[in-house]
């Protein structure tokens, strides 16, 4: 068998599993298929003899093309879910390909709530909540850190479950990052305690530590990477927020500080019961590209 033939073979044994991957990002049975064929395109380019692992490498490089798709969409504007959708149930009649391919991928109502994601948080939520890769294979699909691309997912996956909820626990979550706010602004430990989870935790970026640090002297809270329990939580951000404004945070409740009008961290909220559970605090430059923040108060 010569290298074209024993290419073409192995491609056809993964290509449900490239179709599976690109539709999940995508939510579209015509473009994953783009994203697939162009996978191939790559691989009749490449120098394949040096390929390890010729399924991992597809799945990287279809991986990247979904994402250069995700922001192209982005730039021109989504596609109706509707038309992509009726799109999905055409190209499934008659095809048995495509039935497994539908069957074996996410349904409607998960692909509405993942076009809520940046294409970033998208490509890092489902290559490793739903293909199980790991994050530090996941990194460099987009461009990311370790650490940033766990973030990512971690976003991602509030922002799924927060986008299921109704719109009355909507306006309660924003009620209670509200009350946050003002308590951290007027430094009421009890009032802080009352808002978190006993076991709240607090989240931060390196660049938040390290601008924190250098102005301690200011007053600035000190973070930590991760920092545990109501308790000390609450000391961290008591009588911290005089200048945090609030803010949809990728649609969800959360706040901000920007001076001049342009937002150089976000305060990134999990909710559940009433009770704020997980803090996350971004502020890279790069990461903060992904994140969507909507000032609404002060």
């Amino acid at each position: 068998m010569d290298k074209k033939d024993w290419l073409a073979k192995n491609f056809e044994e993964t290509r449900g599993h490239l179709k599976s991957v690109a539709y999940r990002m995508l939510g579209s049975t015509g473009e994953a298929e783009d994203a697939v064929q162009e996978a191939w395109i790559r691989l009749n380019r490449s120098e394949s003899e040096k390929i390890e692992n010729l399924n991992g490498w597809l799945t990287t490089v279809v991986s990247r093309v979904c994402l250069d798709m995700l922001r192209s969409r982005k730039t021109r504007g989504e596609a109706p879910l509707d038309e992509r959708f009726s799109d999905v149930s055409h190209e499934k009649a008659g095809n048995p390909e495509a039935d497994y391919m539908i069957a074996d991928a996410v349904g409607p109502a998960l692909l509405v709530v993942l076009d809520l994601l940046t294409p970033a948080e998208r490509i890092a939520f489902v290559l490793h909540d739903l293909f199980d890769l790991s994050f530090e294979e996941i990194a460099p699909i987009i461009d990311r850190t370790e650490e940033t691309t766990r973030q990512l997912a971690s976003r991602a996956r509030r922002r799924v479950r927060g986008a299921e909820t109704p719109h009355e626990d909507l306006e309660r979550r924003q009620e209670v990052v509200a009350a946050f706010v003002t308590a951290s602004r007027d430094g009421q430990f009890e009032a802080l305690i009352r808002l978190l989870h006993p076991h709240a935790t607090l989240r931060a970026d390196e660049t938040a530590i390290k601008i924190a640090e250098a102005n301690k002297a200011k007053g600035a809270p000190q973070f930590q990477r991760e920092i545990k329990g109501a308790a000390n939580v609450a000391n961290t951000l008591k009588g911290k927020a005089a200048a945090a404004q609030l803010a949809l945070i990728n649609g969800a409740p959360g706040m901000t500080w920007a001076p001049g009008g342009k937002p150089v961290v976000a305060f990134c909220f999990t909710i559940e019961d009433g009770k704020i559970v997980d803090i996350e605090i971004v502020m890279d430059r790069k990461s903060l590209e992904d994140v969507e923040i909507e000032i609404i108060g002060s």
